[in-house]
Order: C-alpha cells, then structure tokens, then sequence
C-alpha cells in the first residue's frame, strides 16, 4: 500500500487552505487593504504607486513583499537545518506552532499605525507556510493564494472531461476543494471582523492547530 506523509494529505491541505484565506481577508479588512498572504496584489498596487509618485503609500505595500521574501528564505535554512526530523515531531510541526504565536503577536497589535508591521509578519508565516507545505496527494499547490489552484484545478477539469481513465478528476477535486477552503476562510473572517476586529486574527489559528494535531499521524494509507 502507497503511503504518503500526513503533512501532505488532503486534510491538512484544506485546513491550511482555510487559514490562508481567513488571513489573507483579515488583512485586508482589517490592516490597510493590503493582501498579505499574496503578493501579487501587492506588486500591483506597489507599482500603480510608483506610477504617481506617492513613495511613502508605495512603502506600504513594499514592506510585505519584502517580509514575505524574508520568510522563503527563512523556510529554506530551516529545512536544511532540522532535516526530515525534529525529535518526536515532523519538522513541519514546530512552522504551524511558530506560525500560530506570531499571529496571537499580530492579534495584539494596535489596529492603524502598527497595520504595516501587523502585515509583515503575517506575509513572513504566509511564506513560511506555502515554502512548507508545497504539495497534497503528490499535486503542487498553494495555501495562501489560489491563481495556481485555479489554473491546475482547470486543467486538470478539461482532462477529465476529454481523456477517459486519465485520472485527473481526482486531482481537479483537490485542487478544487482547495479552493472552497480558502474561500470558506474569506467568509469566516468577513463575519468574524465586525465584532472581534483585530482579534480575528486568532481564528485561523484553530485550523493551523488542528492541522497539527493531525500531523502526529506520521503517515496515510493510499488513498
């Protein structure tokens, strides 16, 4: 029987998913209407910015790039460092745990002048978490943002539809299945904002928690 870490099964895709987009919509919603789990959105409005000479709103949105690149690199000493072991844990177990404190960080922070550091640290666990976690049932994905899930979910749609037995049903389902996730997140931060503002923050922490707990499960049968 195939088995696969459980670091890399669906069900910690999805919760991982589900914080990505819990925290992306806080950050916007809450931090400035910067995306920080993404940065795309970012380089965009960074470089509309530049356009009309307003450095210091450029600044802004410069900030989580810089910290998100920080964060890949960060990742990758780590994992050379720690190996495919950290004692009894999966070197994958100690990132949610680091992730879920800074964000309890993020959740005190002031709303307003602290907005930019709020997101800074947010960008780096964002890289942290995708530079981790790169892949599901042996399919390249992404937790914080969703272009790439979409584009492969797609591709792997049309392949279903137009080569039987090709097996790409089941891939088009998780990268799809992804996708709800992160937008389930979305929603549930949308509610939570208005009542809890910048302690919302400490929702997504649930999913990354169960997400750990579930990982002490070393590996998964075939699925």
């Amino acid at each position: 029987m195939k088995h696969n870490q459980m670091s890399e099964s669906l069900p910690v895709g999805l919760l991982l998913a589900l914080a990505g987009g819990m925290l992306d919509a806080y950050s916007y919603l809450n931090r400035g209407e910067v995306f920080a789990t993404a940065e795309t959105g970012n380089l965009v409005l960074l470089g509309l910015h530049l356009a009309r000479g307003q450095w210091s709103e450029g600044l802004h949105y410069l900030l989580p790039i810089l910290s998100f690149t920080a964060g890949v690199l960060f990742t990758e000493a780590l994992r050379r460092r720690l190996g495919p072991n950290a004692g009894r844990l999966h070197w994958r177990q100690p990132i949610l745990i680091a992730e879920c404190l800074v964000l309890l960080l993020v959740s005190l922070l002031p709303l307003g002048s602290f907005d930019p550091l709020a997101n800074m640290l947010i960008s780096f666990t964002s890289a942290v978490q995708i530079e981790s976690f790169r892949q599901f049932r042996g399919c390249g994905c992404a937790t914080t943002m969703c272009t790439g899930n979409l584009r492969s979910g797609t591709e792997h749609l049309f392949r279903a539809l137009t080569q039987p037995g090709s097996q790409s049903a089941p891939k088009a389902a998780l990268y799809y299945g992804l996708i709800l996730s992160f937008v389930t997140g979305a929603v549930a931060s949308g509610l939570l904002s208005p009542f809890f503002g910048g302690h919302t923050v400490l929702a997504s922490c649930l999913p990354l928690l169960a997400a750990f707990l579930l990982m002490f499960r070393d590996t998964l049968g075939g699925e």
